[in-house]
């Protein structure tokens, strides 16, 4: 059998917030806005944002406000786009994620609007005031980490739109991705053995994200060999626990057992069927999700047009292990 690709959500964001009886209408908007900005139908996408915000009064979790905004931009509605961006730049919360922002492929149509320069000065204002009393050497060299980690995978989807799954251009994306994984992991190992799992209070958000994203990207002894650093910075609120479930989840598989948490997606390159990584207990998948910060499975397999049904899983799985080479 040819090679399976897993794959793994990245940025993943959750919230303890709750917005009464209209959040389930409010969260299957969002869900049905993720599924067309997946179809690429990105205005569908944005009017299922706004139908969302609308049942909130115009009120949103900042990550649903973000890719809201990433589809109107896609849909040419630069307008609508600029307004989501610079309330999510002026709330309390300031967004700050400048190295995201500059590379995201889905905002390239704003770049040659004034408001743009304005727009990203903001957000690099945000960045800089939370970092005031970081580390700020380990802070550049995780933010130039980060921004080499993620700007070539945020070219797969539109390569992959373009070009087909396992086209000679997804290949040659996949092969510049795997050198700045080696040299980057060679910068991320230095910092772990040096100065242990660092928390957000000293290299902050994106850089202790960072950290986890490279480990994540290693070879599997690579991961193996910071696991039980992991656990313990998770313990003394240096980790996340979501990201550590991923890691787990992982670090299962490559043993050649189940994941824990579902996290762990595999297209089979010979059917382009995308199917959820053989998975334990799947009847409480949702239960040990939630006790690490992360959301129902179904709202996370929804990305790639799964739905989720424990019973029709548990009668697939063995097909699935053996897909898998179990």
């Amino acid at each position: 059998m040819k090679k399976i690709t897993q794959l793994i959500l990245l940025a993943l964001c959750t919230c303890n917030l709750c917005f009464g009886q209209t959040d389930s209408i409010y969260a299957a908007c969002v869900k049905d806005a993720t599924i067309f900005y997946h179809a690429r139908d990105f205005q569908k996408s944005a009017n299922k944002y706004k139908e969302a915000f609308d049942q909130l009064e115009g009120k949103a979790y900042p990550n649903d406000r973000y890719n809201a905004a990433c589809s109107y931009a896609l849909a040419g509605d630069s307008e609508t786009a600029f307004y989501h961006l610079f309330r999510l730049a002026n709330a309390p919360t300031r967004y700050q994620n400048y190295n995201h922002i500059t590379v995201d492929a889905d905002l390239n149509n704003l770049h040659k609007d004034p408001r743009w320069n304005e727009l990203i000065s903001l957000v690099k204002a945000n960045k800089e005031e939370a970092e005031k009393d970081f580390d700020k050497p380990l802070v550049a060299m995780l933010d130039t980490i980060y921004m080499e980690d993620q700007q070539h995978r945020l070219k797969l989807d539109g390569i992959e739109a373009k070009y087909g799954l396992n086209s000679s251009e997804e290949k040659a994306v996949w092969d510049t991705i795997n050198t700045m994984d080696s040299i980057n992991l060679i910068r991320v190992r230095k910092i772990l053995d040096e100065h242990g799992w660092l928390g957000p209070n000293v290299i902050g958000q994106q850089g202790n994200m960072t950290l986890f994203l490279v480990i994540q990207h290693a070879d599997p002894e690579t991961r193996d060999k910071y696991l039980p650093m992991m656990r313990d910075a998770v313990k003394q609120g240096n980790a996340n626990a979501n990201h550590l479930a991923l890691l787990e989840d992982r670090s299962a598989l490559d043993k050649g057992n189940k994941q824990i948490y579902g996290s762990q997606i595999t297209i089979d390159p010979e059917t382009g069927e995308p199917f959820v990584s053989p998975l334990i207990d799947p009847d409480n998948v949702d239960h040990r999700r939630a006790e690490v910060g992360l959301g129902p499975l179904q709202d996370y397999i929804s990305h790639w047009g799964l739905t989720w049904n424990a019973d029709a899983y548990k009668k697939k799985l063995p097909e699935y292990e053996n897909r898998m080479g179990r």
